[in-house]
């Protein structure tokens, strides 16, 4: 923020851009691992509640919960080896990125409501603004971005 007082620009020191809030966390694959994202995602929304003064109410609070979910158990049922769940927030938008070391890329499935199984990916871009794949030296990387104002 800038005060003006009599032409003289005064600078109050608040106009300082911040950082997004980064936390990430490795996970190995064994049983408990997807719980244990969600309850990291659950601490992180709770950390942007109160760094950021994040006004997330518990539809969004459930809507990452569960994109955290299907993105981790994709990584955990299809690469041979440990995964990382990133997240990176501010007061409005939260990304999710997951890393694997399978270098197969998911594939979209079209809306089938007879089909059981393979709806993950399909549920993610329902719940997000945007949803990107990319290969990574290591494998791939599969990222979601939530909108954390709407509800």
């Amino acid at each position: 923020m800038t005060y003006r007082l009599d032409g003289v620009v005064i600078p109050t020191g608040f106009d300082v851009p911040v950082e997004p809030l980064r936390r990430a966390a490795h996970f190995t694959g064994e049983p408990g691992c997807i719980a244990e994202a969600r309850h990291f995602a659950v601490q992180f929304l709770e950390q942007l509640r109160t760094e950021w003064c994040a006004r997330i109410d518990a539809r969004v609070d459930g809507a990452v919960q569960l994109v955290v979910s299907e993105l981790v158990t994709n990584a955990d049922r299809h690469s041979d080896g440990p995964y990382i769940l990133e997240l990176e927030g501010t007061e409005s938008s939260l990304t999710v990125a997951v890393y694997d070391s399978s270098g197969t890329l998911p594939r979209v499935f079209p809306r089938d409501p007879q089909r059981v199984g393979r709806h993950g990916l399909e549920i993610v871009r329902a719940l997000a603004q945007d949803v990107a794949v990319e290969r990574v030296p290591v494998g791939k990387r599969v990222r979601a971005v939530l909108d954390l104002t709407k509800g």
